[in-house]
């Protein structure tokens, strides 16, 4: 990659840890000394960049509690932020961060997680769980009403960039089809190193789910079978769907909804599977419990396909029912998975691998060996 280049790194926001989050991380790590440019920044809430230059949007003056509300004024925002005096801009991107303005000299590559969800994939989760509360009403309103040229301005800001990065093979069959855009799909970085020495003594109990509990992630489905079949599993999270996942569980399922960034490994570690039920643009969680030698049961969909290998490190099941999962936890035997295979499936998507290949990319675009 070429010496002295002027870069930019530009994200949605930063007001919690997630996958969109850690890629900003490593490419921080990578450049340390871009700044890195968002709507709003809660270094509370995320404590990863104590060291980097934070230049936030004028968003950052209203309450991150408003963060669902403001996707148009984030396009806004984004589309008037120019970074043409850069060289490099590299956006890490589910929304509307890959709007900005960029110069006839400046390459732009996008790291796209996502086509926005919700104007385009999860449009009608969205309208059916707007998440506002007593404002649902206004949301669907106000969802339908602009959903139209909201989708054409998000449609325009992804022909914007010169180079867009897929997270998984699903993410860039979804690019194409509502961007119409060509992608390489770089997976994104998963600190394996801190699984992989967990539960040596291959001691396992149970089964674990782990992620926001909303809607889409179909963790009720999980609920539903582990109660039917009368399994221990622990369900680790919160969300909006906490209280209906408690209403349905029966006395074999645990919550756990303050369980620490240090404590949830080792509940990953102590399982005989990780339950995947959603459909998810990559999912790190599920890679996170391979690297602790768990084996992953997963929906037959989204960027698990990238990295379930049946009868290696897990197995699918092919429908979103009580039924279908149902039926692949009565055939699963943990005794039939090895938990060293498991783990050294999960390298290949380490922070060093994620690294090599984004560099191997900027390699490529500037022509260097």
């Amino acid at each position: 990659m070429r010496k002295n280049l002027k870069v930019a790194i530009v994200c949605d926001w930063l007001t919690s840890i997630g996958g969109a989050e850690r890629v900003v991380l490593e490419l921080h790590n990578m450049f340390p000394s871009a700044p890195i440019y968002t709507s709003q920044y809660d270094p509370k809430a995320i404590d990863w960049f104590s060291d980097a230059d934070i230049r936030t949007l004028w968003l950052q003056h209203l309450p991150k509690s408003l963060k669902k509300f403001l996707p148009v004024l984030r396009a806004i925002a984004f589309r008037r932020l120019d970074l043409s005096s850069y060289d490099l801009v590299i956006s890490s991107s589910g929304a509307e961060a890959k709007a900005v303005k960029t110069g006839k000299n400046t390459i732009h590559i996008c790291y796209c997680h996502a086509p926005t969800h919700y104007y385009w994939m999860r449009y009608n989760d969205y309208l059916a769980y707007p998440g506002f509360g007593k404002l649902n009403w206004l949301a669907r309103i106000s969802l339908k009403t602009l959903v139209g040229p909201l989708r054409k301005l998000d449609y325009q800001a992804a022909q914007k960039p010169n180079y867009l990065i897929a997270n998984s093979n699903f993410t860039k069959d979804q690019i194409k089809k509502y961007y119409n855009r060509d992608t390489t799909v770089i997976h994104p970085p998963v600190d394996v190193e801190r699984f992989k020495n967990l539960n040596d003594q291959g001691k396992r109990d149970g089964f674990v789910v782990l992620g926001r509990q909303t809607p889409y992630k179909k963790i009720d489905l999980a609920v539903e079978v582990a109660t039917k079949l009368n399994l221990p599993i622990t369900i680790i999270g919160n969300g909006p769907d906490h209280q209906k996942l408690i209403s349905i569980a029966g006395p074999t399922v645990k919550f756990m909804t303050n369980a620490t960034d240090q404590q949830y490994p080792e509940y990953m570690a102590l399982a005989e599977a990780f339950i995947f039920p959603g459909l998810d643009d990559f999912g790190i969680v599920a890679v996170e419990a391979l690297a602790a030698g768990t084996p992953v049961i997963a929906y037959r969909g989204g960027g698990a396909t990238d990295y379930i290998t049946e009868g290696i490190n897990g197995m699918f099941f092919d429908h979103q029912t009580v039924d279908s999962l149902r039926d692949a936890i009565n055939s699963f035997d943990h005794n039939k998975y090895n938990s060293e295979k498991i783990k050294q499936s999960a390298i290949k998507f380490s922070v060093s691998e994620f690294k090599k290949n984004i560099t191997n990319f900027l390699n490529f675009i500037y022509k260097l060996d």
